[in-house]
């Protein structure tokens, strides 16, 4: 099997040094192991997309070295891949529209011990009974539980059914969920590897679910450590992280790579300093056999 990798950012801004991280960790990674890498620009939930925050994300993965093996995939390209999929979920009974508005099933449920979320308690799994549909959501009968390796966190499960529920696949404004999105893309560009950040950990039992609904393989999954904000929370746009300086690209990437704990390196260009990435990436993460 030929590694392909990827890294998948949301345009609703420049990268950060969070996220640059990422992008550094599925570059080196994909190198280490003599494998292809591309970028997919993520920008399906258009409300909170940014106009241009695509083209800066590519410069300023671009100013870092981190170029693409092939041009970049745009999910607003991929409509009608998206509704082929959820037509073929929802024809086999695995997927059912909903009607209930977030006030409703605030009402009718309780929140878990995931995020504090309400998890949906399958109001219009047997019909709308009169009600306008408004998403498409798919069932998660009691079942197996999900079990994965992460390729730094080691073993997981997840009892999708009993912890998240009924997730959305086709939101109320008429967006494609992440979810969905992500498993059809992933396939389609042949990904065998995703490296991607922490937090996105806790999506990967609901990503192997769909993907085995629709018959796709499952990638193999290593998730890099968080920066932190000042405040202990992860860093992101939403708590005023810092867009990544292209001016001096070299000092972000060995930022990035300290965090993922790779040791100092004397390269003192961009070329250079990847050159010796590479293979203390390697010896870093030796023990991650994939």
């Amino acid at each position: 099997m030929k590694y392909v990798g990827r890294f998948a950012p949301s345009p609703t801004g420049p990268l950060h040094a969070g996220s640059l991280v990422a992008a550094l960790a599925s570059w080196l990674d994909a190198r280490a192991h003599g494998g292809r890498w591309l970028v997919r620009i993520e920008d399906t939930d258009t409300p909170r997309c940014v106009p241009g925050a695509a083209q800066l994300i590519l410069h300023q993965l671009a100013a870092c070295g981190l170029l693409p093996d092939e041009p970049p995939l745009l999910q607003s390209t991929r409509n009608p891949a998206y509704t082929a999929a959820l037509d073929s979920l929802q024809q086999r009974g695995l997927a059912y529209p909903c009607g209930c508005t977030r006030k409703e099933i605030d009402e009718a449920s309780q929140p878990h011990e995931r995020h504090h979320e309400r998890i949906y308690p399958g109001t219009c799994r047997s019909g709308l009974k009169g009600k306008p549909e408004r998403a498409v959501r798919v069932r998660t009968d009691p079942g197996p539980i999900i079990n994965w390796n992460d390729r730094r966190l080691g073993p997981q499960q997840q009892d999708v059914a009993r912890q998240v529920g009924d997730f959305v696949l086709l939101r109320a404004d008429g967006c494609w969920a992440y979810q969905l999105a992500v498993v059809v893309d992933d396939a389609a560009q042949g990904i065998t590897h995703v490296v991607r950040g922490e937090d996105l950990a806790d999506n990967t039992a609901r990503q192997i679910l769909l993907q085995r609904a629709l018959g796709l393989p499952t990638p193999q999954y290593l998730h890099t450590p968080l920066v932190l904000a000042a405040d202990g929370h992860k860093l992101s746009k939403q708590n005023g992280a810092v867009a990544v300086d292209v001016n001096e690209p070299l000092h972000a990437l060995r930022t990035a790579g300290a965090v993922l704990g790779l040791p100092t390196l004397d390269g003192r260009g961009v070329p250079e300093w990847l050159a010796q990435a590479a293979p203390a990436y390697t010896q870093r993460f030796a023990r991650l056999e994939i």
